[in-house]
């Protein structure tokens, strides 16, 4: 793991070509919409009818959304996903084919059925297209898969919009055929990547495609509740399009009127959100270890709200200088205030949104996972065009409703950063309130990382990707659990002695991780049975279970004898055992080593060099207490 690249992924057939097709698909769709707009000014239309089919072309884009998103879903998880690639970059090469028809005779009305038409397509790719990632990535590599997918989407969305910006401004009276001619080698191009792919099979090739859009998103949408955490995981994906179409959707305004400069400085600003977003997404697989690390959400949740509310200090009124160059603005006192804070906030979404796409891919089954996605299609158009109809109300002063005026708030662009700021803190603090388990993978990825220096090895190899199995680890510390936790990939139940369950503040995290509490029978029979229940309907279910079968904390630094517990929840469910050892712990925070105010000693215990070790498992019917502890013992070595 220590050596693990991320970008190794854009070396192998498995991703590569998926990545191309998702990158080329979304800087084809900007270079299109853009260019659009383009040969509007290329033509002299004049303002109000410009007005009209510039509001008119996202609505045309988002509708197809809304109606087909769950007939999507279907046949995302009834076809065989590289097929159904195909098949939707197919119909690209036509939807272009019928736009450059449109902007060879410069008919709007082409162009903009074409851009209907677009949208049915993307309604079709989305679905498959991040529901594809689990199939083709391991579960350590979701973070960093998801992370690269979201860098090349946020580069793709700018470049293209510079690209299809500039189409007109370069080729003059040559404009449109440039424009024709761009957007068909790119469906080409991205047809080509696509046929590159492996299969990829279908999550429910037995499903039966239900017609009526109404009743199936509906259905889609109820599917989508069935587990709070990635139901929520879901609000929040809708939540960041909501905060993102109110930022982005004001930029061209704030670039003139807050900012001073020229209109084409709104490009420079949504560059730096774009940078920052692609940056946070990459950072994000480091920063988790390679595990699905939601508890970067809360860190990504309120440092968007921190840097929103600092741009809103950084200009709060409108620029003392009007039609200033990029080279001007830059030199300008206050910018790079105002530089850092669209690339914080960029950062921070980053941070965001890579761990929920993670959780929900992780969590859903694979035979509903493309419904799921389409319900969350439905629910983010639902949130962008509520994000675009609340971003205008509150900028007007007063509004007249069946010949009554109605007055409005009238914010200024900052000040509606500002209101967005607060919305976005307390939509964070109710997620993490009906779903602790963000706020407490915060506080245990934050304690880990704090605290002390992980290697890991044998992990990605030996830790079973999906199904039962029991994790058998030494014991050492007080910190054990969250050590394990922060470097399996994926959700693991600890059954751990009920007095360390009690502990203080890990006490919550504890509980709300699930963790099984566990106590001697001379201390407490019926708690010990229970545990027991609880491990064995665990494994029933296909969870990982870890134990520390030396049943306390080791005392002078060495492993204590397995007890018999191991072999009882074998003997009901003989699933396969991961050996595991935690190797350095004894000289961290936390151990027995010293007296209790020892423990604490800083910095010697401070940032200590902890180092996890897994091996090969073994037939859980196969072993025993005596076997696992020789197996550890090994894994373990003479430095502990």
């Amino acid at each position: 793991m220590a050596g693990h690249n991320q970008f190794a992924l854009l070396k192998q057939r498995r991703f590569l070509p998926f990545f191309i097709v998702q990158s080329l698909g979304a800087f084809n769709d900007n270079i299109y919409r853009q260019a659009i707009i383009g040969l509007l000014f290329y033509l002299g239309v004049g303002t109000a009818e410009r007005t009209l089919y510039t509001n008119l072309a996202p609505a045309l884009f988002i509708l197809p959304y809304f109606l087909f998103s769950a007939l999507a879903g279907q046949i995302a998880e009834k076809l065989e996903k590289q097929r159904l690639i195909v098949i939707t970059t197919m119909m690209e090469i036509a939807i272009m084919s019928l736009a450059a028809v449109g902007f060879l005779l410069q008919n709007m009305p082409v162009l903009l059925l074409a851009l209907f038409c677009t949208g049915l397509q993307s309604t079709l790719f989305g679905p498959v297209k991040y529901s594809v990632l689990p199939s083709i990535l391991k579960p350590e590599e979701l973070t960093g898969g998801n992370g690269l997918v979201e860098m090349g989407t946020s580069l793709s969305i700018l470049t293209g919009m510079i690209a299809g910006g500039l189409v007109f401004v370069l080729a003059g009276s040559h404009g449109p055929v440039v424009a024709a001619v761009a957007i068909i080698a790119l469906a080409l191009a991205g047809n080509a990547a696509a046929r590159m792919m492996p299969r990829v099979d279908a999550g429910a090739p037995e499903l039966k495609i239900r017609w009526n859009p109404l009743s199936e998103s509906l259905a889609v949408l109820r599917l989508a509740k069935k587990q709070k955490a990635v139901r929520n995981a879901i609000l929040g994906v809708s939540w960041f399009w909501f905060v993102g179409t109110v930022l982005t959707s004001q930029l061209p305004s704030y670039a003139v009127v807050n900012l001073g400069g020229e209109p084409t400085l709104y490009i420079f600003a949504l560059a730096l959100f774009s940078i920052g977003t692609g940056t946070g997404s990459l950072l994000c697989e480091k920063l988790s270890a390679r595990t699905v690390e939601i508890g970067l959400v809360p860190l990504g949740a309120f440092g968007i709200s921190a840097f929103l509310l600092d741009l809103y200090f950084a200009r709060a009124g409108t620029a003392t200088a009007q039609g200033l160059s990029l080279a001007q603005f830059v030199q300008q006192p206050g910018s790079a205030r105002i530089i850092v804070d669209l690339l914080g906030i960029g950062l921070f979404t980053g941070f965001f949104v890579v761990p929920l796409f993670a959780l929900i891919q992780s969590r859903t089954p694979k035979s509903e996972m493309s419904r799921v996605f389409a319900a969350l299609n439905i629910q983010n158009s639902g949130f962008i065009v509520l994000a675009a109809v609340i971003g205008l109300l509150l900028q007007l002063k007063q509004l007249t409703l069946f010949g009554h005026t109605v007055p409005m708030p009238g914010l200024s662009i900052p000040q509606l950063f500002l209101a967005l700021a607060i919305a976005n803190t307390l939509v964070a603090i109710w997620i993490f309130s009906i779903v602790p388990e963000f706020l407490m993978r915060f506080l245990s990825w934050l304690m880990v990382r704090t605290l002390y220096r992980l290697r890991v090895r044998g992990i990605e190899a030996n830790v079973p990707d999906e199904g039962a199995a029991l994790l058998v680890c030494n014991h050492v510390s007080y910190m054990d659990a969250l050590i394990l936790a922060a470097v399996v990939p994926r959700p693991v139940r600890f059954v751990m002695y009920y007095r360390i369950f009690n502990i203080p503040v890990l006490r919550w995290i504890f509980r709300t991780a699930k963790a099984i509490p566990i106590a001697s029978p001379k201390e407490d029979a019926g708690l010990m049975q229970r545990a027991f229940d609880a491990v064995d309907a665990a494994l029933a279910e296909g969870e990982l279970v870890c134990i520390f079968p030396e049943g306390a904390l080791t005392r002078d630094g060495g492993i204590a004898a397995f007890r018999s517990g191991v072999e009882k929840i074998l003997a009901r469910r003989p699933v396969p055992v991961v050996p595991m050892a935690l190797k350095g712990m004894w000289a961290s925070m936390w151990s027995r080593r010293d007296s209790r105010l020892g423990r604490m000693r800083v910095p010697r215990r401070f940032r200590a060099n902890v180092e996890v070790v897994a091996g090969t498992a073994v037939d859980g019917a196969a072993t025993d207490a005596a076997q696992l502890e020789a197996a550890v013992r090994a894994l373990r070595g003479d430095d502990a």
